[in-house]
């Protein structure tokens, strides 16, 4: 694998620019006209939900951060700091008051640091494992921008087949618009991690090993509940035929670094075995009921 040339100062002029040039969405240019509530609200509340809290959980997501990173970088210190916490955190606002607008109850986040991340960063104190733990973070981060890129997506084209113009473009597309910025941080933090020499092999074996046992799609916190309702959006969003596809939006980028050496791989199929689980708990336990 060529080395990479991205370099630290690379790396933090992205997150300065990403910064300026996207603001979070201010709650005035929202437009919350929904011209048919019943409808949305029987056909995404589960949806809506899941998007709403997903976002709004970034006060989990920065917890975990101070505790797996006790010395980040400048460039994962501003990110998470300035820039990624104050878009994510009124994408969940917006979200929940257009919830709101249509009768569904406000979204419960998940706030806590479970144990595996406090294990985690019990060890990360020791530099080496910390690099191991920024390893996953960047890969995490990459695959949780992926999935929700392609749910804001699709969501905008149901949208606009349904006539809704309003939230499409005053919430959706804003939304959206901003995911990809935090992509390319990732890519680039985990394309640098895995080619600078920073980690010897066995980090990134022990990187590779604790991806494989801890993998987890965005929100589900290995709760059957939430890998249920996350079944839910995959399906109702149009997903659920094309798992394989999903899966490789979602995990080529580890595929074609972490596990450079499995030449041909299109995705680490834990991956794959996320997104059926998911499905599979769907199909069993039903739609998401939220108490009307």
């Amino acid at each position: 694998m060529a080395r990479s040339r991205i370099t630290d100062s690379l790396l933090l002029a992205h997150v300065n620019k990403m910064g300026e040039e996207h603001p979070p969405v201010p709650l005035a240019s929202v437009d919350f006209t929904v011209n048919d509530p019943d409808l949305v609200r029987t056909r995404f509340a589960g949806v809506l939900d899941y998007l709403a809290r997903v976002e709004l959980e970034v006060e989990r997501n920065v917890l975990e951060l101070l505790t797996i990173m006790p010395n980040p970088s400048e460039a994962d210190r501003v990110f998470y700091a300035d820039v990624w916490y104050d878009q994510e955190i009124q994408h969940g606002i917006i979200l929940d008051e257009l919830k709101s607008r249509i009768g569904l109850p406000p979204a419960e986040p998940l706030l806590q640091v479970g144990f595996a991340v406090k294990a985690l960063g019990a060890m990360a104190r020791f530099e080496q494992i910390q690099d191991v733990a920024r390893t996953i973070y960047y890969f995490t981060g990459a695959s949780t921008e992926r999935q929700a890129v392609l749910a804001y997506n699709a969501l905008a084209v149901q949208l606009d087949e349904m006539g809704e113009k309003a939230i499409r473009e005053t919430i959706i597309n804003p939304i959206k618009r901003q995911e990809p910025g935090h992509f390319a941080f990732y890519r680039m933090s985990a394309e640098k991690i895995t080619t600078d020499g920073t980690l010897r092999p066995w980090q990134l074996w022990l990187a590779r090993k604790l991806r494989t046992f801890s993998y987890e799609l965005v929100g589900t916190h290995n709760d059957p509940r939430y890998q249920a309702q996350m079944g839910e959006v995959i399906t109702e969003l149009g997903f659920g035929t094309e798992l394989e596809v999903f899966a490789k939006e979602i995990g080529r980028l580890e595929a074609s670094l972490l596990w450079a050496q499995h030449q041909g791989m299109d995705f680490p199929p834990y991956v794959l075995a996320a997104l059926r689980e998911a499905v599979d708990l769907y199909r069993e336990r039903g739609a998401f009921k939220p108490n009307l």
